[in-house]
């Protein structure tokens, strides 16, 4: 029986990744399959990792229709057997249901990868209706750390170093490592575990910060 299986965990915990490799795997078992991607951050119709890893795929538009993509594709005597999504967060709800369509109907597996929440903590609208039409829901081994060590768990937006809880729910933007910095003033990601995350304590604000994890409600320590 084929499948809606949704992939998904905070930034930095693989996803991208794993979607290639599915992709590799499936073929290599002699399988055909077709790759979907929206708003990657290396650009339009490619599916990208930050291990440097990318693949060519299929952008979904806000005005696609997936069905009859597929339906069209199948017709002119192409062969799918599974479609490998990423950034699913960005689909809009009726992509999720015409993918779910396409399993119920035309036996087609579907591998969905994307991040649950925005930088509010917010479910993505894509992201709610895989929920609630999965299959199966898959959370990715690999755990991302935030900078005090725990696992990170939220996903932050920064500008400058700074954690912003305002503004649109998507903006194209990337995550950097410890030994990276964001261009000074542009939109970049972190991952935060949910503490600093309410505390809106990022790397580069702790950085600054003689005490590197103050307490909350501007108290005081005892002394």
């Amino acid at each position: 029986m084929a499948a809606l299986i949704f992939f998904t965990g905070p930034m930095d915990c693989g996803k991208s990744t794993l979607a290639l490799q599915m992709d590799h795997t499936q073929r290599t078992g002699g399988r055909l399959g077709l790759l979907l991607t929206r708003q990657d951050r290396s650009g339009e119709s490619v599916i990208s990792s930050r291990l440097g890893l990318q693949e060519p795929a299929l952008e979904v538009t806000e005005d696609i229709d997936l069905w009859t993509t597929i339906v069209r594709r199948l017709t002119a005597g192409e062969r799918i057997d599974y479609l490998i999504c990423d950034e699913t967060q960005f689909f809009t709800p009726v992509h999720i249901d015409q993918l779910a369509r396409l399993v119920d109907e035309l036996r087609i597996d579907v591998f969905a990868f994307g991040i649950l929440t925005d930088f509010r903590t917010e479910l993505f609208p894509g992201s709610r209706r895989l929920v609630e039409l999965a299959d199966r829901i898959e959370t990715l081994q690999v755990q991302p750390l935030c900078w005090c060590g725990e696992r990170a768990t939220h996903n932050a937006r920064t500008i400058g170093g700074r954690m912003v809880t305002e503004g649109s729910q998507i903006v194209v933007g990337d995550t950097f490592s410890v030994e990276e910095s964001a261009p000074a003033g542009e939109v970049a990601y972190e991952v935060l575990c949910r503490r600093h995350h309410r505390r809106r304590m990022s790397r580069a604000v702790a950085q600054a910060t003689l005490v590197p994890d103050p307490l909350p409600f501007g108290q005081e320590p005892l002394s």
